[in-house]
């Protein structure tokens, strides 16, 4: 069963293709059962095959299909191959379950827009790129995946393009992780230069041999690989473009932030652990980055009015906890809170997408309140997925995922007090803004009228997702809940194990503390946004506070930075530049071009003599050379 895996990746691109060909002449049913139905059967294939790798796994734990050859020249040839192996399997089937209930959403959520089948092309393209992705067996495979993830979200984010701020939006997600795709490539070109393959893993296997720990080369390759992760994650510093990214419309978030894009960066750097492992300096990059990103995205998040954008911080600030988790080793964390992230970030972005349509286009969560009473259908999906993401102790699937990176911040030979306090800290930060966003939007008294309930298509995405997101835990518990560590386990064919330190009495107090950061969190949300929102008006009304209030909500002045240090420049230059000496080139040919042109239209006079005697001198002229020469 293992050799129909080239499905998994094919079904969403055939749905893809029949839905750009008939370019919107199919009636809109046709086309949600193209659209929905093609990323459906591919996830029912995803569950096949991967429910046959679990219980009857390939010898080795991997199997690899190739397809054909891709291209062969002086030796190099990538091929066009599937690679399944545990972490696929995982990552396989978060992209296809989580992909077909976004889609199934939106064939109700999209139902009267007039793009309807362009925007299901693209869906499915997404899919097919992401699943290209993360089964690719050489790294050349999985960066044109990568690339048509990125093509896919420019078209996406823009997918309302007639509004001239959602096509800016397009652009600068595009632009922005173009930096990092540049840095990918770099390192792809230098990875094949000394290693002589892009196959992954007889790559790794020859780094491993050929390159000792601490090499320029594998930090160098690192460093790169590392960039482009940044890029597609959106970390520090090029995470710019995620929040400008809800111009879209909410499944596209849903999509982007939970299941496919942002994600990529994180498989990446999991994919090529080996590269890490020899690069220590890369490795304490990769957390350095993510613990600084977890704050600062946190501390904006605070800050938002508009729903999606305190989700869209919310995301940076939680892929942050995966990129800590793999620089300080513990790899396998990392994949836990990815797939538990895919389950509630969903569930939260299609829950404000039910908010959203039923107030008719209504972001800004201070017009709405009393939503807990008027619109249950979004209140307790959002509450199941808000208590996920603010790791509510026990209850929630947040909690195990998060508290294992928190717990391995410390305990982790890599790992450092430091480390522990970004992400404690982070963890009361997630459940402030988290809590702060479901009191004013579903609390108080409602300011906006409810005018559309939810339909069937639109519930049941988020009834699967709600159950998901609170029993997901239970794949990974800790020592004192039975100690039933089956996530972890399931990987340790893939990925190494975290190297902790010796346990001791210090995680049982570990423990508890990330418990006071979720549930002190709420109650401080609580006080602040419910009981006394007094306080913060008042501290709103200082000229410090208020500027903190614009610093935070700014991005931390990293667009306004961006803009006066790279933008203007470039502007300018290309101002002063505009008439430079390749231009002068271009626009001689051009005089040349004219000259030429109006020389041969001066021959042409309409007189028949004279073109008689331009053939016969013609004539002539060719006998001559004939003859003579």
């Amino acid at each position: 069963m293992f050799h129909l895996i080239w499905l998994v990746p094919l079904l969403p691109l055939i749905g893809f293709a029949v839905l750009t060909f008939t370019q919107g002449r199919l009636i809109r049913p046709a086309v949600a059962w193209v659209g929905a139905g093609s990323v459906g059967l591919s996830a029912a294939v995803a569950l096949w095959i991967g429910a046959n790798f679990i219980l009857h796994p390939p010898a080795g734990h991997a199997y690899t299909l190739t397809v054909w050859h891709w291209i062969s020249v002086a030796g190099f040839r990538p091929t066009v191959g599937f690679y399944l192996d545990n972490l696929a399997v995982i990552m396989m089937l978060v992209v296809t379950f989580v992909g077909f209930l976004i889609h199934l959403y939106s064939t109700e959520y999209m139902a009267e827009d007039s793009g309807y089948s362009r925007f299901f092309a693209y869906m499915n393209l997404f899919v097919a790129s992401m699943l290209t992705l993360v089964l690719a067996d050489n790294l050349l495979l999985l960066y044109l995946g990568w690339e048509g993830v990125g093509l896919c979200s420019y078209l996406l984010v823009g997918f309302w393009y007639r509004d001239p701020a959602n096509g800016e939006a397009a652009r600068k997600a595009f632009v922005v992780t173009r930096v990092g795709d540049v840095a990918l490539t770099i390192g792809l070109l230098l990875l094949y230069t000394h290693l002589g393959t892009l196959h992954i893993q007889p790559l790794m296997h020859r780094a491993a041999e050929q390159w000792p720990v601490g090499s320029s080369l594998a930090t160098a390759a690192a460093f790169l690989v590392l960039g482009g992760a940044v890029g597609k994650s959106a970390q520090l510093p090029l995470q710019t473009w995620l929040p400008d990214a809800m111009a879209g419309p909410t499944p596209v978030s849903a999509l982007i932030h939970a299941a496919t894009m942002v994600t990529a960066g994180v498989y990446l750097i999991a994919r090529t652990h080996v590269l890490f492992a020899l690069a220590p300096d890369a490795q304490l990059a990769v957390a350095a980055v993510g613990a600084a990103t977890l704050l600062l995205a946190g501390f904006s998040a605070l800050t938002q009015r508009d729903i999606k954008r305190v989700l869209a911080y919310s995301t940076i600030s939680q892929i942050g906890y995966m990129f800590l988790a793999l620089g300080v080793g513990a790899w396998a964390a990392a994949i836990f809170h990815l797939m538990i992230h895919a389950f509630f970030k969903a569930l939260l972005f299609l829950a404000s997408g039910v908010v959203i349509h039923a107030l008719d286009d209504e972001h800004d969560i201070f017009k709405m309140g009393g939503l807990r009473r008027e619109l249950p259908s979004a209140f307790w999906p959002f509450l199941l997925g808000g208590m996920a993401l603010s790791a509510v102790p026990f209850i929630s699937a947040g909690f195990y995922s998060k508290d294992l990176i928190i717990l391995d911040a410390w305990s982790s030979s890599a790992g450092s007090p430091w480390l522990w306090a970004a992400a404690w800290i982070g963890a009361l930060m997630t459940s402030l803004y988290t809590f702060r966003l479901i009191f004013i939007a579903f609390f108080g008294e409602a300011k906006t009228r409810v005018r559309k309930r939810p339909g069937v298509r639109m519930m049941v995405p988020l009834v699967t997702l709600s159950v998901l997101s609170v029993i997901g835990g239970c794949l990974e518990l800790p020592a004192y809940m039975g100690n039933a560590p089956l996530f972890t386990n399931f990987l340790h064919t893939v990925l190494p194990s975290v190297h902790a330190l010796a346990a001791s009495r210090t995680e049982t107090v570990l423990e508890l503390l990330s418990g006071v950061a979720s549930l002190g969190g709420i109650y401080l949300a609580y006080l602040l946004f419910l009981r006394y929102p007094e306080w913060l008006r008042g501290f709103a009304r200082q000229p410090w506070g208020a500027a903190l209030h614009r610093f935070w909500a700014g991005d931390w002045a990293m667009d306004w930075l961006y803009d006066r240090v790279l933008v203007r420049p470039y502007h300018w230059f290309a101002r002063v530049n505009r008439s430079d000496a390749i231009d002068s080139v271009y626009r001689g040919l051009a005089v040349v071009s004219e000259a030429i042109h109006g020389g041969l239209s001066d021959t042409q006079t309409g007189v028949m003599r004279w073109y008689a005697l331009t053939m016969v001198v013609g004539s002539v002229i060719v006998l001559s050379i004939s003859v003579f020469l």
